[in-house]
């Protein structure tokens, strides 16, 4: 028969959860701070403490290391040769043994059991958290069932059991009512570890809960058979999906929506009636950016990837698709562009023509006049029949899309043609960055998850290097919607990236240039960014260092410290050359401003 003892310990142990070593181990810490309080020794004296659960009657045991002298006068830290020698034969005078002291736990004072009571339950309190942050932080990133337990205008709490979590109100899907005691399906989003235990933060808004319930409801997800590719949401109204089969024969499409669209309908109930769009994802980004941009349909897609600008794509709709591509207040055009990572154009037929007849005069459109004279006469002709109000006939709209569809493309082989110049200065700045940096995901990054998502456009981590180098305005304005130190968040990530260093190997050397030869271009030192004036970061400074130099010519301020000005360069091409070269800036009365650093 179990004693009181044994059946009190394991209790404890099942009711908090805890392995059974670790309730122990509690009990020995409770029992060596009751033994020092009891006998009033300090923390420098060693004492251990030993529980035997296995036998009948489990036995308590307190060793203390206490001192062999001739003759005892405080047999708290002292003990006689004879007794020492009884738990080490070889003791000697002066030596340091460990002695058990007999009926201890029976002498115990109010104040020592108190002391044991509460260490103990400090002990157990502490595993318990430890126990609960190991438990939750492996379930991050995973769904969860709990119980409402209060509501108020911030936050909702809920019971997962032996802890509780928090949804605060911008993790809750508008328009959704919660009541306690009402059971809900949340998503992990962080697990916090604090004083009080891990505080669990879990959401119902976030996009990776549609992910995890995708996988729940299709089998085909959940075994690799199709992969999600991107998600865009807004909770509580519309969300998009785009899918890729990894296997040959599975429709992607079908299989996340199911047989009469049960498996959807599921998910549908549970995120409060959200719609939910499943895309079938394609390594084609036109075809990709016409079906992200479904139930409409679309008369034609350009692509137009601007160095400093971004990616943007102008899509064309037929007039009466036009307020079904857009949604309700940009909703469905503001989802396409998060599902894809393009900046999406959306025009009309018609208007995508008037616009095109507009700027018929001026290039790169000028030579159309000419080349498609009566394309462009029967143009203005239907466009006019639009204007009074007359019937336009369905091969007539063919005809005005066949004119834009020319038009698009023309003015896209125009900008490509021009920023051929831009582009090597791209390359340049490029080739100072370490490579593997292009190789890295943005989800490498360190950043909460709504800094990532506005950088996913960008694809990796070297692209935000690139673009914080050339133009950090460009880099504000896609994090114009996350909170006003992102910029510098970012930095802060980029600052942590190691990158394996690569030898590269060593280049034969240059013969000296004849006087028939053009002069040498003066190198660029491997640190320096052209384009801003400033060194790329090494391997012992911040990313983005300003490339600046003490110059003691310039006037005090206010606080007696001396300016700073920083060398402005610019890296451009040189037809005569036929290189790269630096262009400096120089002050007046040194020469000319626009002058070539050779």
């Amino acid at each position: 028969m179990k004693s009181e003892f044994e059946v009190a310990f394991n209790e404890i142990a099942e009711l908090r959860a805890l392995p059974r070593e670790t309730v122990l181990e509690a009990l020995r810490t409770a029992l060596i701070s009751a033994y020092r309080r009891d006998a009033g020794i300090g923390q420098s004296q060693h004492v251990e403490a030993e529980v035997d659960l296995d036998s009948p009657r489990p036995r308590i045991s307190i060793m203390v290391e206490k001192e062999v002298v001739d003759g005892v006068q405080d047999n708290r830290t002292e003990v006689d040769l004879e007794n020492a020698r009884y738990y080490n034969p070889e003791a000697q005078m002066g030596d340091m043994v460990m002695v058990r002291v007999d009926n201890t736990t029976k002498n115990f004072g109010r104040i020592a059991a108190q002391t044991a009571k509460q260490v103990i339950l400090q002990k157990i309190r502490e595993a318990e958290r430890n126990s609960l942050m190991a438990e939750f932080s492996e379930r991050e990133g995973d769904l969860v069932n709990g119980t409402v337990q209060s509501v108020n205008a911030n936050m909702v709490t809920l019971g997962l059991g032996r802890t509780e979590a928090v949804m605060m109100r911008n993790q809750q899907i508008p328009g959704e009512k919660y009541k306690p005691h009402d059971k809900l399906r949340v998503y992990i989003v962080e697990v916090k570890k604090t004083s009080r235990g891990p505080q669990i933060v879990v959401s119902r808004s976030h996009r990776n809960m549609l992910r995890r319930l995708l996988e729940y409801e299709v089998p085909e997800i959940y075994n690799g058979q199709v992969e999600i590719k991107n998600i865009a949401r807004e909770a509580g109204y519309r969300s998009k999906v785009a899918v890729a089969a990894l296997q040959e024969g599975i429709d992607p499409v079908g299989a996340c929506v199911g047989m009469r669209g049960n498996r959807i309908q599921n998910i549908v109930k549970e995120l409060h009636e959200e719609k939910i769009d499943v895309i079938e994802w394609s390594p084609n980004h036109e075809v990709f950016i016409a079906k992200a941009l479904s139930p409409a349909r679309v008369s034609g897609v350009y692509l137009d990837d601007d160095p400093d600008a971004g990616r943007t794509a102008v899509v064309i709709v037929p007039d009466d698709q036009l307020s079904l591509a857009i949604g309700r207040e940009g909703q469905n055009a503001r989802l396409a562009a998060k599902l894809t990572g393009w900046r999406i154009d959306i025009k009309s037929v018609t208007e995508a023509v008037q616009e095109a007849l507009d700027n018929l005069g001026k290039p790169p459109l000028k030579d159309v006049r000419t080349q498609q004279a009566d394309l462009i006469g029967d143009v203005t002709r239907i466009m006019e029949k639009r204007t009074l109000g007359r019937a336009v006939m369905p091969e007539e709209f063919t005809l005005l899309g066949k004119f834009a569809d020319l038009v698009q493309r023309k003015q896209i082989a125009a900008r490509e043609a021009a920023r051929q110049q831009r582009l090597q200065e791209i390359a340049a700045v490029r080739a100072t960055l370490p490579q593997a940096a292009f190789q890295m995901p943005v989800t490498s990054l360190q950043l909460p998850d709504n800094i990532i998502e506005a950088l996913q456009p960008l694809g990796t981590v070297g692209e935000i290097m690139l673009r914080y180098l050339l133009d950090e305005n460009h880099l504000r304005r896609i994090l114009h919607d996350t909170p006003s130190d992102s910029l510098r968040r970012v930095q802060d990530a980029l600052d942590v990236i190691v990158f394996p260093e690569v030898t590269e190997p060593v280049a034969p050397e240059t013969p000296a240039a004849t006087p028939a030869q053009p002069a040498a271009v003066e190198a660029m030192p491997d640190d320096f960014d052209a384009r801003r004036g400033v060194k790329v970061p090494g391997k012992d400074e911040p990313f983005g260092a300003a490339y600046e130099e003490d110059d003691d010519d310039l006037p005090q301020d206010r606080s007696g410290k001396k300016g700073k000005k920083k060398k402005s360069r610019t890296l451009v091409y040189d037809e005569k050359s036929g290189g790269m070269v630096v262009k400096r800036q120089r002050k007046r009365g040194r020469g000319d401003w626009d002058e070539w650093e050779e």
